[in-house]
């Protein structure tokens, strides 16, 4: 597992700052996780809603209000270009 985000900062559009809890900060563009998925994502599309992003304390991820949340695995691993490890099947 890798570390947890702490910190969310938007800075404009769907740009938002991200700090994890080993220190890495970065800047990620959202737009392409975000504009013309449909469904649960089409109320980030509004800006004044994707501004509403919070971190869950608890979780260590990307909330919004209508219970959209992101995987900080993921984002981890996309901002530093660690791999996310492979689960081994038994």
């Amino acid at each position: 597992m890798f570390p947890r985000i702490t910190q969310v900062r938007h800075l404009r559009d769907y740009r938002l700052e991200l700090t994890f809890a080993d220190g890495v900060r970065a800047e990620v563009d959202f737009r392409n996780k975000v504009v013309g998925r449909g469904g649960v994502f089409k109320a980030l599309e509004d800006l004044d809603f994707f501004r509403r992003v919070r971190v869950d304390p608890e979780a260590g991820t990307l909330i919004w209000p209508n219970d959209v949340d992101l995987d900080p695995d993921v984002l981890y691993s996309e901002v530093t270009g660690t791999p996310i490890p492979q689960i081994e099947r038994v």
